[in-house]
């Protein structure tokens, strides 16, 4: 299991936020470059980055800034929030990303989830936020008729290889992930499961391992001290 550190935006500053609600959004850090170069240097494989601008908007809003600090990292960073069409993804990975999330477009537009993974393949993930089991969409503001598990399994039929599965009542709350449904998902589908959302100790992440997820995004525990991220990445390795 790789451990990816995360790096949310709005206006172009490092922010979490609380189960969602961007009333509640706290700047966490001064810089983006300096807190991806200190994830960089504890050995982090790859970086987690949203644009939750851009997730509210539908457009890329921090895409330079994010373009910019990937070109700068020798880790890999995967990127989500604003993606809509081809011309997003073709950007973000011809500007020094290594994985697009599809979070919106993938809930409402199947034709562009298809057509991106039949062009990229392995670099698109699927974000699955979710509220009461069911996936959200527009930066988590809306809620979608799908029930997560069955979206899963559409999903792995139309070809994804990596879902990030979020409960969005953990995220921020350093309440711990939803390991029943992480559980639940790893066991319906053979896609590669990333867990994001609550983690907040080293023995999450000990769980999480012994589940054989693929990857487990640490944001708000990092910024808080509660999880150092030398310690998870020499527990779970910096390999891909």
């Amino acid at each position: 299991m790789i451990i990816l550190p995360a790096i949310d935006l709005i206006q172009g500053r490092p922010v979490r936020l609380y189960q969602g609600d961007y009333a509640k959004s706290e700047v966490v850090a001064s810089s983006v470059s300096e807190t991806a170069a200190a994830f960089e240097k504890a050995g982090a494989p790859y970086i987690h980055m949203v644009d939750l601008d851009g997730a509210k908007s539908g457009t890329r809003e921090n895409a330079e800034l994010i373009a910019r600090t990937a070109k700068t990292v020798s880790c890999r960073v995967e990127v989500g929030g604003g993606i809509r069409t081809m011309d997003d993804i073709r950007w973000y990975l011809e500007n020094g990303v290594s994985r697009v999330i599809l979070g919106t477009a993938a809930v409402s537009n199947e034709e562009l989830l298809k057509a991106a993974i039949a062009e990229y393949g392995e670099k698109i993930a699927v974000g699955m936020d979710c509220r009461d089991g069911y996936a959200c969409t527009d930066g988590w503001l809306e809620s979608s008729r799908y029930f997560y598990l069955d979206f899963a399994k559409h999903l792995e039929e139309l070809g994804t290889k990596n879902i990030i599965f979020t409960d969005i009542s953990k995220d921020g709350t350093l309440s711990g992930p939803n390991f029943e449904m992480l559980e639940k998902l790893s066991s319906a589908v053979t896609c590669d499961i990333t867990a994001s959302g609550g983690i907040r100790s080293i023995d999450d992440l000990r769980v999480l391992k012994e589940m054989n997820l693929y990857g487990a995004i640490i944001g708000k525990a990092i910024y808080t001290g509660d999880i150092d991220l030398n310690e998870a990445v020499a527990l779970c390795g910096g390999a891909l």
